[in-house]
């Protein structure tokens, strides 16, 4: 009898403390519901209320000048410029590195041994190794994707100061051996006999020394990107002429914007291990037409609209932006020149056009930040080719485009060119594909401060057939 009366008081016990454990569970359910949906509520994310987002600001961004492939950047290694242009942005600003929580890096062609670059760099410029970096790459927009990855770790408090650059050197690409001989080399690299080895050795031949060489085509179509462009300008009707003066314009703009000193960007850099201090960039060339139309097209002979003169060409060089939320960046006493708002990513067929992201972007970031193109007082467009950016604006200007294309009702409307890249662009200044991005967002704000304007839209094009577009509203303290 006394056996069963304790094993009905352990059974009650175990009841009482499983009942109890569910209530608790459930009570603690209902608490975590309720926290979920007030954090969502106050939420500063991406996809929240504007009025209850986390402002996230530009700080400030800087680049090494960007120079022609070849020239003084060509010995030195990819990290080395993104090392320099760490360096020089935490000089700008004065932000201590123990305040950086978090460095991300964009590039396109990737050494294999620095095959993450932001990580490189930030270790060679003296950030603890505590700091995490991570490297991603998207073409073209590949600094573009740096920033609005920082935007991510600060929106959902993952981070309260980033550093997004982007780097490129086109005097360092990677040249492979063929795929056969790579083959023959992995198996003799495995080969355990003198007899295998000799074997695979004596199988080489003068056709397994061509090389890989890298080239700016698509993988999924093999059409060069100069080629796209060719066949987006007679898509659109942009004849050779409009693409010289279009290229000539970028060029006399960033002359001048350098000379008038706009372009505060720029960083003096130390070539390493030379005594050369590079502070400007290179490639800007002021031309004429009538020596622009000397030149025969550079793709599609000898029908082609795409020159040497009206594309941009292969360049060096890095850039880096520093990134908080607003109250991190006042709590440090720290001035901000822009805050970063909507933002898009778009894709098309790249068998169909390649080069259409701007006009894709551009009403799409103007709807989700609830403005209309006329609110914009700045635009920066990435110039890859000038027929690429004009083609681009007609589109935009079409309403035939836009709806069948775009499936709007009616055309996006006319950029006005007084506000279209007014200090020069890629065709002039330069584009190393993964740091173009953070010069464009740069500039856009620098540009809304000189110019006392109040929103900018920056927009970009990229390989595979896809886009960004960004608003950068001035920062009013």
């Amino acid at each position: 009898m006394a056996a069963s009366l304790q094993v009905a008081r352990t059974q009650g016990l175990l009841w009482r403390r499983l009942f109890t454990g569910i209530k608790t569970y459930e009570t603690n359910a209902v608490l975590l519901r309720n926290i979920s949906t007030s954090k969502k509520n106050e939420s500063n994310g991406l996809r929240g209320s504007k009025s209850k987002r986390k402002n996230i600001v530009l700080v400030d961004g800087v680049r090494t000048p960007f120079l022609v492939s070849g020239s003084d950047y060509k010995d030195i290694m990819a990290h080395d410029l993104a090392r320099g242009a760490l360096q020089g942005l935490l000089k700008r600003t004065g932000c201590p590195k123990d305040v950086v929580d978090y460095i991300v890096f964009g590039t396109v062609i990737q050494e294999v041994k620095t095959s993450n670059v932001a990580r490189e760099a930030a270790l060679g410029a003296g950030f603890s190794d505590k700091i995490p970096a991570h490297t991603v790459t998207m073409a073209c927009i590949s600094s573009n994707q740096s920033i609005t990855s920082a935007m991510g770790l600060l929106a959902s408090g993952g981070a309260d100061a980033v550093i997004a650059g982007g780097v490129e050197t086109m005097s360092d690409v990677p040249i492979r051996v063929n795929r056969s001989l790579r083959k023959i080399l992995l198996s003799l690299n495995k080969a355990k006999t003198l007899g295998a080895r000799l074997g695979l050795l004596s199988s080489i031949r003068p056709k397994h020394f061509s090389p890989e060489l890298p080239a700016v085509a698509e993988f999924s179509t093999n059409e060069t990107m100069g080629h796209s462009g060719d066949r987006l300008c007679a898509s659109f009707g942009v004849t050779r002429k409009e693409q010289d003066e279009f290229a000539l314009r970028s060029h006399t703009l960033a002359d001048q914007a350098t000379k008038a000193g706009n372009l505060s960007d720029l960083l003096d850099y130390k070539v390493p291990g030379k005594p050369v201090i590079v502070s400007k960039d290179n490639g800007i060339r002021v031309s004429s037409l009538e020596n622009m139309a000397k030149l025969r097209p550079a793709f599609v002979r000898p029908y082609g609209t795409v020159t040497a003169a009206n594309a941009s060409f292969l360049t060096d060089g890095a850039s880096a932006c520093l990134l908080m939320t607003e109250e991190k960046a006042l709590a440090l006493g720290l001035k901000p020149k822009a805050y970063l708002r909507e933002y898009v990513y778009v894709s098309q067929d790249p068998k169909d056009q390649l080069l259409l992201g701007p006009a894709y972007a551009t009403p799409k970031v103007l709807e989700k930040a609830s403005l209309k193109l006329t609110d914009i007082d700045v635009f920066e467009y990435h110039e890859a080719f000038a027929g690429q950016v004009l083609s681009n604006l007609k589109a935009m200007d079409s309403d035939w485009f836009g709806k069948n294309y775009m499936g709007r009702k009616e055309k996006v409307g006319t950029i006005p060119m007084d506000k279209l890249n007014t200090w020069g662009g890629s065709l002039s200044i330069g584009h190393p594909f993964g740091a173009t991005g953070v010069r464009l967002v740069t500039t856009a704000a620098n540009r809304l401060n000189s110019e006392d304007g109040k929103y900018a839209l920056v927009a970009a094009c990229a390989a595979g057939g896809q886009g960004h577009g960004m608003v950068v509203e001035r920062y009013a303290s």
